[in-house]
Parts: C-alpha cells; sequence; structure tokens
C-alpha cells in the first residue's frame, strides 16, 4: 500500500495491527469503528508465513479490541479469504444485507460492491 494511502486509512480511522516474525512484518490486520459495528480492512499475511497462525493471532487480537459486530468484506474472488473467516465464525450474509451492509459502512465503487462479499460473527 502506498504511503499516501496508507496515511489516508489511519486518518479515517483504521488502526493497524502487526504480527512480526524473525524481525520483520510477517502479518497485518487493521480495526476501523465505524457506527456500530467494528470492520476488518487490510488483513495480509506474507506468503512464506501463511497456515503458521498469523492471520489467527492478529484476528483474534481485533477481537478482543471491541465488543461490537465484526465484518469484512472481501472480494467474491478470494476463496481462500473467505474459507479463513468461516473457519474462524464468520459466515456470508445474503447478497441483499451484503449490498446495504457496503453501502453502510463502507465508500467504495459499484464494481467492487458487485464483485465483493461479506462476512459476519
Amino acid at each position: 500500500m502506498p504511503r499516501a494511502e496508507l496515511e489516508s486509512e489511519v486518518r479515517s480511522g483504521v488502526k493497524f495491527f502487526c504480527l512480526w516474525r524473525d524481525g520483520r512484518v510477517a502479518g497485518v490486520m487493521g480495526l476501523q469503528h465505524v457506527a456500530d459495528v467494528a470492520l476488518i480492512r487490510h488483513a495480509y499475511t506474507l506468503t512464506s508465513r501463511q497456515h503458521s497462525g498469523v492471520g489467527t493471532l492478529l484476528l483474534d487480537h481485533l477481537r478482543r479490541q471491541t465488543d461490537r459486530t465484526l465484518l469484512v468484506g472481501t472480494w467474491k474472488a478470494a476463496t481462500w479469504a473467505v474459507h479463513f473467516y468461516e473457519r474462524r465464525g464468520f459466515r456470508l450474509v445474503s447478497e441483499e444485507e451484503k449490498e446495504r451492509l457496503l453501502r453502510r459502512y463502507w465508500v467504495i465503487p459499484e464494481r467492487q460492491i458487485a464483485e465483493s462479499v461479506v462476512l459476519t460473527e
């Protein structure tokens, strides 16, 4: 993510959490409180660290940071991400609910709305 975009995300209220392994960032997840929910934003794990518990540790940490309902939006095509969240207790919302949630809590283009899914706890 370019520095300007990162700074914009932080200004908009995204708080980033990193997990370090061997002196470098192994994964990152952002948390953004919007209205009455908390959004998981920008969740990434280094390819070499995937399937090692990094994402689960970060998700568990985010869960401890809020008492609000957690929502996560991702691309439909990112089936690995959808499965990651489903294995950790999230469920896909209906197409109608997805559109309502994306329009209420995110600021994204129409194409992204059409190509995304939303999961909730």
